[in-house]
């Protein structure tokens, strides 16, 4: 068995719209296992999006995680993803835990590393997973140079990533914060 690959995560947002969409591409060594995995969930009451890359299990224990946090801290995205970080970089057993975390609320988005990496970047585009650096290039290039929406500059960036990127299909999951 080789390593398992998966995903493209891609975050926009535009005109106070912040959309975050994913493909269910799952790859184990050189076979694809599984078409329709759903990377991408609203959580803390439907005002925050959260997508991971890497291990499911390791993803999934690690939005749980984060929607204890913004439990904690009453919904302050950056508060918990610091507090989450913290925890991620110092606990033995979380240091070991492979994805990553793209989160994101009507106000920023966030990438989340193991390392205690916190980064919002420059431009309201992120994105995560091995076909991440196609789609964001496919979304900034649509962004800086178009008038679309967020939610057509996600679904068409995440196409080109998925022409590109052998580890990115074609199903994607869409989600909306408005």
């Amino acid at each position: 068995m080789g390593k398992a690959r998966s995903t493209t995560i891609l975050a926009v947002k535009r005109d106070n719209v912040t959309v975050m969409g994913g493909d269910g591409q799952v790859t184990l060594g050189h076979s694809v296992i599984k078409h329709s995995a759903r990377k991408i969930r609203k959580i803390y009451k439907d005002s925050i999006l959260v997508g991971f890359a890497g291990s499911a299990a390791d993803g999934l224990a690690l939005m749980e995680r984060l929607e204890a946090k913004l439990e904690e801290f009453r919904g302050s995205l950056l508060k918990a993803c610091v507090e989450l970080a913290k925890d991620w970089r110092m606990d033995r057993s979380l240091r070991r835990l492979e994805a990553l975390l793209l989160v994101a609320d009507k106000e920023r988005m966030l990438l989340l590393s193991g390392n205690g990496d916190i980064i919002e970047p420059e431009e309201p585009v992120l994105a995560i997973g091995s076909g991440g650096d196609y789609a964001r290039a496919a979304a900034l290039a649509l962004y800086r140079n178009t008038n679309m929406p967020a939610e057509h500059i996600v679904k068409e960036a995440l196409k080109i990533a998925g022409e590109i990127c052998i580890y990115t299909n074609q199903n994607f999951i869409i989600e909306k914060l408005e």
